[in-house]
């Protein structure tokens, strides 16, 4: 070959890399935009006072404030029922009083797990669908609009913006759940080293939300399988192993931190605050179960639509969304056939192409057994009781249904069967689909913001009419309060955690009571313990105090919520500026 030709050739080489975008650099430019998505929608909701409306929001923020700011302190506070990463990763934020009064502190490691969530997401689809000729333009070209339709599909989801605004579990658990799977397939590509991140992946996600006990337990399966029965091991006994037990140290370490301190492994599973317990109160009380308990189709079927209404308002687009994720994996399949790698390759084979794709659908069985037989109910709005109730759990299958509009912009941009003129056309009514599902959600305001406001809409007012009065008490005053229920009021009002007595101030591995914990003798005696007392009708503090001839300072009444009282326990009343 002489000189000007081989020029040639590198000149062509050269121009192709131009053309061709580095996936960093697609990386990099993918980051920026979601920090800004993150920022602006924060400060979108922010000012609409929006961020704090979940009574679960509130409730984490202040179990890790309550870590350090407690006559109890220590990490005993992180209680049992909620797994400890999320309020653990909150507490550095939550130094700061006024970062606590505004619920910043718990949005942070929202936002910042929503940016990993989508660069993960991103990096998935590009490894699994990167060709191993990259001078194959039309594969190369297909990974990265597949990778980019993924990563707009999961960023652009209305509801998860909103969620990634609070200090819900759902942003840091879908982050995890992710990033698992990139580590498991380029595990299963032969990077073992990749396989000990997979597994510590699993690990802080098993610390997150018990759905990550079943998907640790999964991907455990899928290791073994892979390691088992692939002619090409993907990665030795040793990583096997160090995996497995990597991914169990998570939820064997709560199971005996429950057994340690609660004299119960399985406390967070039946004991007092757990949802078998709540649901058995709830029967009790003459309440029917939750729709899909002990029928494990109808619990299928109301989750699959608690999905659908995350994605999209209009029901028929709801059920296409489902519709287009079926045929974009059927796709994907076949254009992944109709391009066979030559002899020698090392492009990815099926079992390291689908077992990764199908950790993301481990949500599906998950709920539809915890909705079954877990005690965990799920209301949507067009099913009985017509009403929002964890909607939001629809939201852990977003990453599935992304990917798989994903691959089915891959597939059809790749499958030779697919008519040239027709491919971009194609893919291009994929994202118009997404952008107009969306567009009903934002139209209607999106699910998750909507159970939010629906549901705790008295109580947050209740909590604010409290916090005015709590903020006239001596700074120096001590208060007798059960926080289970209402310490938002706290929070509003930024009255210290340290400055109450609540069910948190006793030995928890004192059962079934301590008698000699600071709760329950200040609850035998509000007034040697406390100035003042904050009971609401029903609730262990109203038991002690409402008899006893105390002087009801104010009693706070808002309709669907118990009333509140505000005691002065110690004669002769301390005065209190009601001005």
């Amino acid at each position: 070959m002489g000189k000007s030709s081989i020029a040639k050739s590198n000149m062509g080489k050269s121009s192709a890399r131009q053309l061709r975008p580095s996936a960093d650099s697609d990386l990099n430019l993918l980051v920026w935009l979601a920090t800004c998505v993150a920022v602006m929608s924060f400060l979108f909701y922010y000012r609409g006072g929006q961020i704090l409306l979940y009574g679960d929001a509130v409730a984490h923020i202040n179990i890790a404030r309550r870590v350090f700011d407690s006559k109890t302190p220590g990490l005993l506070q992180l209680g049992t029922v909620w797994l400890p990463l999320p309020h653990l990763l909150m507490i550095p934020f939550l130094v700061s009083t006024e970062m606590w009064r505004r619920g910043v502190g718990g949005s942070i490691p929202s936002m910042a797990a929503y940016i990993v969530a989508v660069a993960g997401i991103f990096r998935l689809v590009r490894g699994l669908l990167a060709p191993a000729d990259k001078s194959d333009t039309r594969s190369v070209v297909s990974a990265r609009l597949a990778a980019w339709t993924t990563a707009i599909v999961f960023a652009a989801n209305p509801n998860l913006i909103y969620l990634q605004t609070t200090a819900m579990g759902e942003a840091v658990y879908l982050a995890l759940l992710i990033w698992a799977a990139v580590y498991f397939a380029e595990a299963l590509r032969g990077k073992e080293k990749a396989l000990i991140k997979a597994g510590l992946c699993l690990f802080a996600a098993c610390l997150t939300r018990y759905d990550g006990w079943f998907l640790a337990a999964a991907a455990g399966c899928a290791a073994i399988a892979g390691w088992l029965f692939l002619s090409n091991k993907p990665f030795g006994r040793a990583g096997l192993t160090k995996f497995l037990l990597i991914a169990a140290a998570g939820p064997l370490l709560w199971l005996g931190y429950n057994a340690a301190v609660y004299r119960n492994p399985l406390e967070f599973e039946n004991g007092p605050y757990s949802a078998k317990a709540i649901e058995h109160r709830t029967q009790a009380a003459g309440n029917p179960g939750h729709p899909g308990s002990g029928n494990l189709p109808l619990a299928t079927l109301y989750f699959v639509k608690a999905c659908e209404t995350n994605l999209a308002q209009n029901p028929w687009l709801g059920r296409a969304w489902i519709l287009l994720g079926v045929f974009g994996f059927g796709l994907a399949a076949a254009a992944r056939r109709s391009a066979a790698p030559a002899p020698g390759s090392s492009a990815v084979g099926s079992f390291a192409f689908w077992m990764p794709l199908a950790l993301l659908l481990v949500p599906l069985p998950f709920y539809a057994l915890s909705i079954a037989y877990g005690g965990v109910p799920i209301f949507v709005p067009a099913f009985w009781p017509f009403t929002h109730y964890n909607v939001r759990y629809g939201l852990q299958l977003l990453p599935a249904f992304s990917v798989a509009l994903g691959l089915l912009v891959y597939g059809i941009v790749r499958y030779a069967r697919t008519p040239h003129r027709l491919r971009l056309p194609l893919a291009f009514g994929v994202i118009v689909f997404v952008l107009a599902s969306y567009a009903t959600v934002w139209k209607a305001g999106p699910i998750c913001l909507q159970e939010a406001e629906i549901n705790m809409r008295t109580r947050n007012q209740l909590e604010l009419q409290l916090a005015e009065w709590l903020k006239r008490l001596p700074d120096d005053s001590t208060l007798l309060m059960y926080l289970g229920d209402h310490v938002g009021a706290l929070e509003k009002a930024g009255v210290p955690l340290r400055r109450t007595i609540n069910e948190g101030n006793h030995r928890v591995w004192m059962q079934p009571r301590d008698p000699e914990g600071l709760w329950e003798r200040a609850l035998a005696n509000p007034a040697q313990f406390a100035e003042y007392a904050v009971a609401f009708e029903g609730d262990p503090v109203w038991k002690a105090v409402h008899d006893r001839g105390f002087k009801a300072l104010v009693v706070i009444h808002v309709t669907g919520q118990a009333p509140a009282i505000l005691y002065a326990t110690r004669p002769p009343d301390i005065p209190i500026n009601v001005q």
